[in-house]
């Protein structure tokens, strides 16, 4: 069986993983070199493993590593795919790549920014990339089911739709949807009875007879039930 020297973790994945912090990124970086450790290129970094499988290797709960893989999936480093014998993990790639582009990490408020590397100047962000590679996630995850894209879009913010520039036709769309989630959650609804009072009240003054009533009522000063007012 072939074995790899190491299992590195980028700067991309480490400064991520802070949107957790405390003892959850500890298990997040603990639970993804158990990934990484089945993951390997030549199967595109997709491995399918047990919860078992993870909790022996990290030493963790199967609860915790449930948890934590959940929490992964989450923050986009890795997505799943169900099957019958446990889950497919597919490593996002972009947390592979090397530091020549930069990462979210390496920014003038970042601690290590300022300890490990004082000389670095300009360091692109990992963000778009990651609007990017989750929305087509959910275009592969969901292909051929166009509703079913379309709702999970929506779900975006406009800033990761406005973000993406390789799907065009399906942004546009839950553009769309969303706008229409918004009117109809800011729409006023009347109550149904109203509706069927005012539907009889047209139909009253429709109806003939009642108008030839009602007149008939005025010029005798009589009530609407033939009485007279005196």
């Amino acid at each position: 069986m072939q074995s790899r020297a190491f299992l590195h973790i980028t700067y991309k994945l480490y400064g991520h993983l802070d949107k957790l912090g405390g003892v959850k990124k500890s298990h997040a970086l603990n639970c993804y070199l158990s990934l990484m450790k089945h993951a390997w290129k030549k199967n595109n970094y997709e491995c399918g493993l047990r919860y078992s499988t993870v909790a022996k290797d990290t030493k963790l709960s199967r609860i915790t590593v449930r948890r934590t893989l959940d929490n992964l999936e989450k923050l986009n480093i890795v997505s799943t795919v169900r099957g019958k014998s446990g889950k497919t993990y597919k490593i996002n790639q972009l947390f592979l790549k090397t530091e020549q582009d930069g990462s979210i990490l390496y920014t003038s408020k970042s601690n290590m920014y300022k300890k490990d590397h004082p000389y670095v100047k300009k360091r692109s962000v990992l963000v778009e990339a990651l609007y990017i590679n989750k929305i087509d996630n959910i275009i592969g995850k969901y292909k051929g089911d166009k509703e079913t894209i379309i709702d999970h879009l929506a779900k975006l913010t406009l800033l990761e739709l406005n973000t993406d520039k390789n799907n065009p036709y399906y942004v546009s769309l839950a553009k769309k949807r969303k706008e229409e989630i918004t009117a109809s959650e800011n729409a006023t609804y009347v109550h149904p009875q109203k509706i069927i009072s005012a539907l009889n009240n047209i139909k009253k003054q429709s109806n003939i007879k009642y108008v030839e009533k009602v007149k008939f009522n005025k010029r005798n000063n009589l009530d609407y039930k033939g009485r007279s007012k005196k």
